[in-house]
């Protein structure tokens, strides 16, 4: 037989249609292993890790085959525990495929330690603005020390001990003032119970 006869006969047509068929079950099986291999119908619901202490954590998230990774430390929050998660990204609620990578911000285990600007000389005012602007608070009983100034700051006390000026203290510390009485005696303080370390202190 010619081979142009061969084409024409229906035992080629008949081998034809048997490679098309091959072919396209073969498309379609590697379709189907394809979307197998990457898991393309698992989808992982990614739990709410917010106030969740970082060792809970990686156990949460390993029985579920999931990784984090910590990109950095936000401000402290007196809400959340320290080192827990305080942002997570994605987010609680969020569908991912197994072994994606969780993105997490952990609170820090307190606030930070600040140098205390130098309020020395200045008005109860301006010391006042100046401690609010690094992030310190300002209490409303102050001592009065002897001092020809009056109400002029002459030193800084927290948890009733003397803080010097460029001590590191925790970030949204409390001090109180110990104003000048402008030479009029009053209630006159025990200033023998300072910190000497300029290091840094702890409360």
């Amino acid at each position: 037989m010619s081979f142009i006869k061969f084409l024409k006969s229906k035992e080629f047509l008949n081998q034809l249609i048997l490679a098309v068929i091959g072919l396209f079950v073969v498309v379609i099986a590697t379709l189907f292993w394809l979307k197998f291999k990457t898991n393309h119908y698992q989808k992982i619901e990614v739990p709410n890790l917010a106030g969740i202490e970082i060792e809970q954590v990686e156990e949460i998230l390993t029985e579920l085959d999931l990784r984090y990774e910590i990109i950095d430390s936000t401000k402290y929050n007196p809400d959340f525990p320290g080192k827990s998660v305080i942002e997570q990204s994605p987010i609680a609620g969020s569908f991912v495929k197994e072994n994606r990578k969780i993105y997490l911000k952990l609170n820090p285990s307190s606030y930070e330690l600040i140098s205390v600007p130098d309020v020395l000389g200045k008005s109860n005012r301006q010391a006042t603005a100046l401690l609010l602007a690094v992030g310190y608070r300002v209490g409303d009983k102050p001592t009065y020390v002897n001092d020809i100034a009056l109400d002029v700051v002459r030193g800084l006390l927290l948890n009733g001990k003397e803080v010097r000026v460029g001590q590191k203290v925790p970030r949204n510390s409390k001090f109180e003032f110990m104003l000048g009485d402008g030479g009029i005696p009053r209630n006159v303080i025990d200033t023998t119970a300072t910190i000497d370390s300029d290091e840094g202190i702890e409360f």
